[in-house]
């Protein structure tokens, strides 16, 4: 195996010709795939770029492609793995590019709820666990076992409506503000939503209370756009008279409602593109994917929402030596930071990724 560190003494200009190099070597044998966060010294080698269920689907349709390398972050190279054909390896170019959010609902701690939500009622026949699709692939496991589902960002709501048909509650992890301003659209109020703290017992939840409310949201959040405040969009309404404020449905209950427009990070950046010339916009979303629709776009007032610096850190680790070191290890016969479901755990994630596709 080549070794990683020296690829830390190249320029830019230097990590640029050999990486362009590696892609043009491999060929078709390797698709790159970057998720709309990833830095631009990364994402502009991208063969695909998307959200992360839509790269994982676009993925396994290329199945001329042995190696599959994603630019993104620890479970979307494992739905990737679970969606792609058996011919096909799965990579993440930094093994710690992981997700802050999707580590606050482990499964232990989501059986231990499922376990305690159990003694106050029948989980079986009255909740339906929902993952949204920023989660592991074990947890994905758990609800196609349990008759539950994943979700997106951009079909929650769907997803909630067919729960709801099943089954007379949800158990929604890990997001809590996607599940809470999801199931507001569907006129739920919020009395009838209630967030469980697996770090107390029940929740830190009455029973009584959990008998009566139909959403159970896990205490997870996204570290970058809970960022976001009301304040940020008054400040931006105030400066710039008639500019339109879109934030992803991660950011907070308050910020979700008082935007003009939320939506998914493909939603984003089909909006802001069909806008006309000179309409001015503020985004609540992670800074790279603000940054690239500015430069795309110099005939629109583009601003990032919130005053500071606030991007992923996990996407970030995936830099351009890192990607560099995996495309050569491949032209040298080695392969390298392997992502693979076990299979009982990609047949049982596999059950709930294919009911939300047959939903949506």
């Amino acid at each position: 195996m080549i070794p990683l560190e020296p690829y830390y003494e190249l320029s830019d200009d230097v990590l640029d010709t050999r990486i362009r190099i590696a892609k043009e070597t491999l060929g078709a044998e390797c698709v790159i795939l970057g998720h709309h966060y990833q830095r631009e010294e990364v994402y502009k080698f991208a063969d695909l770029t998307g959200d992360s269920l839509k790269l994982s689907r676009l993925a396994s349709q290329r199945s001329d492609a042995r190696y599959i390398v994603f630019c993104g972050v620890h479970f979307m190279a494992e739905v990737a793995d679970i969606l792609s054909a058996p011919h096909q390896t799965v990579i993440l170019p930094d093994m710690a590019a992981g997700c802050s959010m999707a580590d606050m609902a482990d499964l232990p701690r989501v059986q231990e709820a499922w376990r305690a939500l159990g003694e106050i009622m029948d989980v079986e026949r009255e909740v339906t666990p929902i993952t949204y699709v920023n989660s592991m692939a074990d947890l994905k496991g758990f609800c196609g076992e349990h008759g539950g589902v994943v979700c997106t960002s951009s079909n929650a709501v769907k997803i909630l409506q067919w729960a709801f048909s099943q089954r007379e509650k949800v158990l929604f992890f890990p997001d809590q503000h996607l599940g809470r301003i999801s199931a507001f659209s569907l006129g739920i109020p919020l009395e009838e939503m209630v967030v469980w703290d697996p770090t107390q017992n029940n929740g830190g939840i009455d029973p009584d209370t959990l008998r009566r409310a139909k959403v159970i949201l896990w205490d997870g959040f996204c570290s970058v756009h809970q960022m976001f405040q009301t304040a940020h969009i008054d400040l931006f309404r105030a400066r710039i008279p008639g500019i339109q404020v879109i934030v992803h449905p991660e950011c907070s209950f308050d910020v979700c409602r008082m935007a003009d427009y939320r939506g998914s990070t493909e939603l984003i950046q089909t909006t802001v593109r069909e806008a006309p010339a000179g309409s001015q916009w503020a985004i609540g979303t992670e800074l790279n994917l603000v940054n690239r629709l500015k430069n795309e776009m110099p005939d629109k007032g583009i601003y990032f929402l919130c005053p500071t610096i606030c991007m992923c850190s996990t996407m970030f680790r995936i830099d351009a030596q890192h990607l560099c070191w995996t495309l050569e290890n491949l032209v040298a016969g080695e392969v390298v930071n392997v992502i693979s479901v076990p299979t009982n755990v990609a047949i049982s994630a596999g059950k709930a990724l294919s009911r939300m596709l047959a939903v949506v």
